[in-house]
């Protein structure tokens, strides 16, 4: 019986939580298909032998106007990734979250190729810039949601998606012991969780008032650490550089994002995946966010939603206390302390709903659906 030919596919990824995505995804498709991978990637995606052809932290760009900025460069890179996927004459694309950078990318490629175009994780059209819809429904032939209220957004406007679900149904809390151990912390203190961001950018506009508050809470409260994980060893290296001199009770280390919020009586989270990991890993949650000015302006004009923390999205209520913009202060945050300590619902049965509504198909389900002709 023949072999059948190695299936090339293009891949674009352009932060941490994809690139866990899309290694899930790649792993299973590998059980089935002999695959050659290009485009661009992190870490996991680099363990499966994926070469990225330059960092990914290159496109990982937020907002509107620093997008705008960084036109020329986007768009050099982006047409650089195009010309690669037709000479390598890819038959799937797979997109991972980068919307606005990968929607370019499905478009060109549709034009001129008859290969299937896949989005991993939703733009969130549900919440705001609905004109989205148009070109998703044309350029992509499926897009792998992560939440329900996604999946069923694209029934309503008839776009063919696949609820993938999310891997952190499966997140459990680490042993408070091990984690104690592991990271040198004494058993005796109190710890809260900062976490300011997984890109330059948003560490940019956060991490100040984080330092700010961390000043204030630690002289009022001498029984307390403060637990500050970093993506990455760049980042880690620029959140030190912050607190240099300051001779605050910080730990700040590379990848102990889960270990930390396992042991926190409470974290204090920049708006992101990140917010939802905390939560499920039954840490109570403050959601902030904060960016420029004319960013903030465009953005809470354009939003068709009242919350913007993917918690209480998933809740559909307000229960996690999000400081926005100009909320976003060192006095507010020490309030929203003392309300998120008096929430009555256990932190254990919120994250056990918030685990049941992220289940989904799967990746092995996922891959078999992607890679049909």
């Amino acid at each position: 019986m023949p072999t059948k030919s190695a299936l090339n596919i293009g891949v674009v990824c352009g932060e941490h939580s994809g690139d866990r995505l899309g290694a899930g995804l790649i792993k299973e498709i590998k059980k089935n298909s002999d695959i050659n991978l290009y485009g661009i990637g992190g870490p996991k995606l680099e363990e499966l032998g994926f070469k990225s052809e330059f960092d990914f932290s290159e496109i990982n760009i937020m907002g509107l106007v620093q997008p705008l900025i960084n036109y020329r460069k986007l768009s050099k890179l982006r047409s650089s990734l195009i010309k690669l996927f037709i000479e390598k004459e890819i038959d799937l694309f797979i997109g991972i979250d980068s919307p606005d950078f990968n929607i370019g990318i499905h478009k060109a490629l549709k034009n001129i190729h008859d290969n299937r175009n896949i989005q991993v994780v939703s733009p969130s059209v549900w919440g705001w810039r609905q004109n989205r819809v148009k070109p998703i429904n044309k350029y992509i032939d499926l897009t792998l949601c992560l939440f329900n209220f996604e999946h069923n957004f694209y029934k309503k406007i008839g776009h063919n998606s696949l609820q993938l679900g999310h891997p952190f149904s499966q997140l459990k809390k680490f042993s408070t012991d091990a984690v104690l151990k592991k990271h040198n912390l004494e058993a005796d203190k109190k710890y809260i969780s900062v976490l300011p961001g997984s890109r330059e950018s948003e560490i940019k506009y956060m991490l100040p008032t984080y330092i700010e508050f961390i000043k204030d809470h630690s002289l009022e409260n001498k029984d307390y650490i403060y637990l500050v994980p970093a993506a990455d060893r760049k980042l880690m290296e620029s959140i030190k550089k912050s607190f240099d001199g300051l001779k605050l009770p910080v730990v700040i280390k590379e990848n102990a994002m889960r270990e930390f919020l396992s042991i926190s009586e409470l974290s204090i989270v920049t708006s992101g995946t990140a917010t939802l990991e905390s939560a499920i890993l039954e840490c109570p949650t403050i959601i902030c966010y904060k960016t420029n000015f004319i960013n903030y302006s465009i953005i809470s004009r354009m939003l068709k939603v009242n919350n913007i923390g993917l918690p209480n999205l998933l809740l559909g209520k307000s229960y996690f206390v999000e400081l926005l913009q100009n909320n976003f202060t060192k006095e507010n945050i020490k309030q929203a302390i003392k309300d998120t300590l008096l929430l009555r619902e256990s932190p254990v049965d919120i994250a056990e709903t918030l685990r049941e509504m992220l289940i989904g198909v799967g990746y092995s389900k996922a891959a078999q659906e992607i890679t049909l002709a």
